[in-house]
């Protein structure tokens, strides 16, 4: 018995990383300019304005085509531990606004309810639907979802994130130093 809810819980994963994956690479068809400015949004479901975005924007949006608000789910947990979440901002309260759409947030995020994997040098250890963190140059840090398309040499899947030019798919997991591995997979509402 256990075996079957094994294989049916590995078939569900399966599927919702397709399905990630799938919203990933839809954002790689949006024109969207790179803007991180602070903008005030509706709460929830709330969005900056489709054209412009960050790498954040990319993780958000992939996720609320499946029906999972990280801007709400962010938020509630932040409310309700708030000293568990970096201090980089000087807030004393969470943001509804932003909070979501800073890459040591939703690492703490995907820490607590998803699974921390370890950070590997072996590119098979970074499967399609993963999320990778990284620290680029001047200390920014960078987050995208593992493709299901592999790099030109086919030794590591491709990375779809928006590194300044827009939602992008393209040969990225080795591209700076990673910072956080998750995998994430919640059931939508």
């Amino acid at each position: 018995m256990f075996w079957i809810s094994a294989v049916y819980a590995a078939e569900e994963a399966a599927s919702w990383n397709e399905r990630l994956v799938k919203a990933a690479q839809e954002r790689t068809k949006q024109n969207v300019t790179y803007s991180g400015r602070y903008i005030s949004i509706r709460y929830p479901g709330g969005d900056v304005p489709e054209n412009i975005g960050v790498c954040t924007d990319v993780i958000i949006r992939s996720y609320r085509q499946l029906g999972i608000d990280l801007q709400q789910l962010v938020h509630e947990d932040m409310r309700d531990h708030f000293e568990l979440y970096p201090d980089n901002w000087g807030l004393k309260r969470p943001d509804t606004n932003i909070d979501h759409r800073r890459v040591p947030n939703l690492q703490v995020f995907f820490s607590r309810f998803g699974e921390q994997l370890p950070i590997s040098k072996n590119a098979a250890a970074y499967q399609p639907g993963d999320m990778v963190t990284w620290m680029l140059h001047r200390n920014l840090p960078h987050i995208g979802i593992v493709s299901n398309r592999k790099s030109s040499d086919g030794q590591r899947y491709l990375i779809v994130h928006n590194i300044g030019l827009g939602p992008r798919e393209d040969d990225f997991l080795f591209g700076a130093k990673i910072t956080g591995h998750y995998r994430f997979a919640p059931q939508a509402k």
